[in-house]
């Protein structure tokens, strides 16, 4: 096999991971100027600060009002007295974006809009900066355009439905350019946990116009699964849930009563833009994936000491949870929580691997394929998720576990035990290899699929393989049995 360290972000995708606090100019470079102020003394200003724009501000700091050097051309000069306010002549309301929006959106938008500058703006709406469309070009390439124009339509949910048709052309490009699958993924589940917010964005202004109010307390929007460790293939389904922040026993049938209505909205766009629901019903319209802070610790705490199959089968969905929207706090409180409840239960841990002990490598004995033999669409092929991936990530997450990692996806896992001495370099080479190459046949098998209208999932034909994939699989298969064995070993004292 292949050895080499994990490979830093690709500058491909570098701008899908920047925000517009990367490239705004600061509040302190903005000409910000208040309603009343003489058009003659906003010119000085702009003159003065080699300024291209003034951005109109009220009491409270929010932008009201934007006048660029092409509304001074068109509105201002030989047409208005000196003494004419701004407010007469400025462009409102003006367009804004909030500093921890992603920068591609922003270029988007800029674009769409013929924009030049664009306000940005707090969480309360209070301008922080200036964001100018050249500055944030200059981090995107030029064939990166129609992608991110693909990926950013208008926020309904025809314009998010085009949004998850445009992720397989991404991905199809980005691989035709050479791009690790492994990196791909993190872009396609950065764009998918991205939707999530902004369809909960969307019914929660909703429900604010239809008389509901504001959100009656802090929450975070937490997804599980390979959405959580970063890994979403094409097609992923939904594994969602609400950290909701405590609040009185007397206030629960209100707040349960809004945060239920809430994630049936959220639930239903995100399966009507091609999130299906969880056929499992891991989302957070269910009450066990629905809990405040409180009661999400107790239940940790109550599967720790339960330990049985019900106990351990939510868990291995839960643990890879990560916040996609709202109160980051609330779901770092509970990791660290989590963290402590199951380092200390070697028993529990024990067990999450007996719930997971079938989950065997696709080799036989003497080193060929195990394929499918009853699914007849299937036959002959290897289902590589549940004979590959599953119990790489599945061992991988069981010593980050007992470790107290708190990184999710797999290489970050990997790295973090190998710095640690659970494994050595050899070993991190071997696995994050194993789960790259894994990676890579799936997705592009998926991406096959797709376009041949054959049903998307993840068997693989070992005969379409070339003669070096098909080596380089079985090398993969191994490193991942020996580290199945060395973690049934580690916590079960079992040998064979």
């Amino acid at each position: 096999m292949k050895t080499g360290n994990q490979s830093p972000p690709a500058p491909r995708t570098a701008v899908f991971n920047m925000l517009v606090s990367d490239f705004m100019r600061s509040r302190g470079d903005v000409v910000a100027v208040r309603p009343g102020t003489r058009c003659a003394d906003m010119i000085a200003l702009l003159t003065a600060e080699k300024a291209t724009c003034a951005v109109v501000v009220d009491a409270n700091g929010r932008p009201v009002g934007i006048i660029t050097e092409q509304d001074i051309a068109r509105r201002l000069t030989y047409r208005v007295a000196p003494d004419t306010p701004v407010e007469a002549v400025m462009t409102a309301p003006p367009m804004t974006i909030r500093r921890r929006e992603y920068l591609y959106y922003a270029i988007a938008w800029m674009r769409r809009h013929a924009l030049r500058h664009m306000p940005v703006v707090d969480g309360k709406g209070g301008l922080v900066g200036l964001i100018y469309l050249h500055d944030a070009l200059a981090a995107a390439s030029a064939p990166l355009m129609h992608q991110i124009d693909g990926l950013t339509h208008e926020g309904t949910l025809e314009g998010l439905k085009e949004v998850k048709a445009a992720q397989i052309d991404l991905a199809e490009e980005l691989f035709a350019e050479a791009l690790p699958a492994f990196e791909i993924q993190r872009l396609l589940t950065r764009i998918n946990n991205d939707m999530y917010r902004r369809v909960g964005e969307a019914a929660l202004k909703q429900m604010v116009a239809e008389g509901w109010g504001d959100l009656p307390v802090r929450a975070s929007t937490i997804v599980m699964g390979s959405g959580g460790r970063g890994e979403n293939y094409l097609f992923p389904d939904q594994d969602n849930g609400f950290i909701i922040e405590d609040y009185p026993d007397a206030d629960h049938t209100r707040i349960d009563t809004f945060f239920l209505e809430l994630a049936e909205r959220m639930c239903r766009d995100l399966n009507e833009i091609g999130i299906p629901f969880c056929n499992g019903y891991c989302m957070a319209v269910n009450p066990l994936w629905r809990k405040t802070l409180t009661q999400w610790i107790t239940q940790v705490r109550l599967w720790g000491r339960k330990s049985n199959f019900v106990a351990i089968r939510l868990s291995d969905i839960f643990f890879d949870f990560q916040s996609v929207w709202g109160a980051d706090d609330l779901a770092q409180e509970l990791r660290t929580a989590v963290s402590e409840v199951v380092r200390a239960n070697h028993f529990f841990l024990r067990q999450m691997f007996q719930e997971k002990i079938d989950h065997n490598v696709a080799l036989g004995l003497f080193g060929g394929f195990i394929t499918e033999k009853e699914q007849k669409e299937y036959r002959g092929q290897v289902n590589l998720k549940y004979t590959g991936t599953i119990p790489l990530v599945g061992a991988v997450r069981l010593l980050a576990l007992r470790e107290g990692v708190d990184e999710t996806s797999t290489l970050e896992r990997l790295r973090v035990l190998t710095e640690r001495g659970v494994f050595d370099v050899a070993e991190r080479d071997d696995l994050g290899n194993a789960f790259k190459l894994i990676t890579d046949i799936l997705l592009r098998g998926q991406i096959a699929d797709y376009r041949a209208g054959r049903r998307v999932s993840y068997f693989v034909d070992p005969d379409g393989l070339s003669k070096r994939d098909r080596g380089d699989l079985v090398d993969s298969l191994k490193a991942i049995d020996a580290v199945r064995r060395r973690v049934k070993l580690e916590f079960t004292a079992q040998i064979f």
